[in-house]
C-alpha cells in the first residue's frame, strides 16, 4: 500500500492490485512482455508501465535461429534414430537448408529486427515482415507485406509480436490453412499467439515440416517447476512433444547469463530514470 514503484517478473498485475497501491507511480516489468499487466487499469490509476524491452533480444533471436536450423535439418528424428540406426539417421531423413528460403516475421520489434538481420545477412534468406510500424534501419533487408501474403509465401514463419487482444490466436485454423504445406513455424514470443488446438489438428494432418515452440498457451504454473513426482494435469505439452517434428522448451529463449544481467540492469535503470525525472525509453504505449 505504501510503495511508489514496483518491479514485477511473472505476477499478474490486476486492477485489484493497483487499487491496493494508491501511491504507485511506476511499474517496471523485469522482462520484455507486458501481457500480464492490466494496462487499462494502470492508465486509470496514472501508473506508468515500462519493460526491459530489447535487453533479451540477442538471446531470443539466437534461439529463434536455432529452432529454424533444428527443424529444417529434422534433428529430432535424427537424434531419435542415431543410436538405433546410424545409417538411416544419416541418409534416410530429408533435410533442407535455410539459404534461399523465404522467412516471414510476424512482428519486427527488437527481437524480430535481429532475426531479420541474421537471416538475411547470415543465411541469405528473403525476409518478409508484417508489422504496423516500418523500421528504416531494415530498408533493403526486409519487405513489408500483409499477413495473408506472408503466410502464403513464407517457407518459415516466426512470431515476434506482443500478445494483445488483436494478436491472440493470430495463428489459428484459418491462418494455418493459408500457409504452405511443409512450412516451419517458430514461436519464441507468447503462447497465446497460437491456437493450440488448431496447431495440434494441423500437426496431425502433417501440415508442417517442423514446429519450434519456446512458449505455449496456459504455460503459467507449468514452467520453471518440478512436476516429476506429480500426476500429469496439463496434457498439451506431452501431446506436442509426441510429434516427431516438434521441439518444445519451457520459456528458455531469454535465459542466458548475459540476457538476465541486461534485463536486471535495464529494469533498475528504468526505475532510477523515473525517480530522476529523466526520459524513459521503454514505456508501454497504451
Amino acid at each position: 500500500g505504501d510503495c511508489d514503484a514496483m518491479i514485477v517478473r511473472t505476477a499478474k498485475i490486476t486492477e485489484k492490485i493497483l487499487d491496493a497501491a494508491p501511491k504507485l507511480k511506476i511499474l517496471a516489468r523485469h522482462g520484455a512482455g507486458y501481457d500480464g499487466v492490466d494496462l487499462q487499469a494502470a492508465r486509470k490509476h496514472g501508473v506508468l508501465v515500462c519493460t526491459a524491452g530489447g535487453a533479451n533480444a540477442i538471446s531470443v533471436a539466437e534461439l529463434t535461429i536455432f529452432y529454424m536450423l533444428y527443424c529444417s535439418r529434422n534433428f529430432k528424428k535424427v537424434e531419435k534414430l542415431y543410436l538405433e540406426d546410424y545409417r538411416k539417421a544419416k541418409m534416410g531423413i530429408p533435410k533442407t537448408e535455410l539459404e534461399g528460403k523465404t522467412l516471414g516475421l510476424v512482428g519486427l520489434g527488437n527481437i524480430g529486427k535481429l532475426v531479420a538481420k541474421k537471416a538475411a545477412l547470415g543465411f541469405d534468406m528473403t525476409v518478409l515482415a508484417y508489422d504496423q510500424y516500418r523500421n528504416p534501419a531494415l530498408d533493403g533487408i526486409v519487405r513489408y507485406v500483409e499477413l495473408d501474403e506472408l503466410l502464403r509465401t513464407a517457407d518459415l514463419i516466426s512470431l515476434h509480436c506482443p500478445l494483445t487482444a488483436e494478436t491472440r490466436h493470430i495463428i489459428n485454423a484459418d491462418t494455418i490453412k493459408m500457409m504452405r504445406d511443409n512450412a516451419i513455424l517458430v514461436n519464441t514470443s507468447r503462447g497465446g499467439l497460437i491456437d493450440t488446438n488448431a496447431l495440434i489438428d494441423a500437426l496431425r494432418a502433417r501440415k508442417f515440416a517442423g514446429v519450434g515452440l519456446d512458449v505455449y498457451e496456459d504455460e503459467d504454473g507449468q514452467v520453471f517447476e518440478d512436476f516429476s513426482d506429480d500426476v500429469l494435469q496439463n496434457e498439451v505439452v506431452p501431446i506436442l512433444m509426441s510429434f516427431p517434428n516438434v521441439v518444445v522448451t519451457s520459456h528458455q529463449a531469454f535465459f542466458t547469463r548475459t540476457a538476465l544481467q541486461s534485463i536486471a540492469i535495464t529494469t533498475m535503470e528504468n526505475a532510477r530514470a523515473f525517480a530522476r525525472g529523466e526520459k524513459l525509453v521503454n514505456v508501454v504505449k497504451g
